[in-house]
């Protein structure tokens, strides 16, 4: 009977050291960006304006060179080959339209480990916040939103 109370004390404390945990742990949300927004140009990070395509990566923030959907390729992915730990999923924002994505830069993603998540680029901000205030290993490849194919 001593060790069924003990057992559920144990599972009643989970709750209280998996919260513990997660605030200790440095891959956690406590160093997630709190607020991306899009715009016709760019974005808006914590009320800091960036003009262009941007990628997010481990909640630091880097302008991107594909202009137009047609420029997104592998290469312009590669960071992800060498960086460690990989995202989970990567939120890929397409402008204005989802438009289809090729099987060469699906096959590259999946080769490196990684979930792509590819939407327009409105949508695409509003899941990466979501994604990161989960506390998820999450990136983001952002074409602005005016941006069409």
């Amino acid at each position: 009977m001593a060790a069924g109370v003990g057992r559920r004390r144990v599972v009643s404390l989970l709750p209280y050291v998996v919260r513990t945990l997660r605030k200790e742990s440095p891959n956690h949300a406590n160093r997630m960006l709190p607020s991306l927004r899009y715009s016709e140009t760019g974005f808006t990070i914590n009320g800091v304006k960036y003009e262009g395509s941007l990628l997010i990566v481990e909640n630091k923030v880097m302008s991107w060179a594909p202009k137009r959907f047609s420029e997104i390729n592998a290469e312009s992915l590669s960071i992800f080959k060498v960086l460690r730990p990989v995202p989970e999923i990567l939120v890929l924002g397409c402008g204005r339209h989802i438009d289809f994505v090729n099987e060469e830069l699906r096959q590259f993603l999946r080769s490196i480990g990684i979930k792509l998540e590819a939407i327009d680029s409105r949508n695409a901000a509003s899941t990466y916040n979501i994604l990161n205030e989960e506390g998820r290993m999450v990136a983001a490849a952002l074409l602005p939103y005016g941006v069409s194919s």
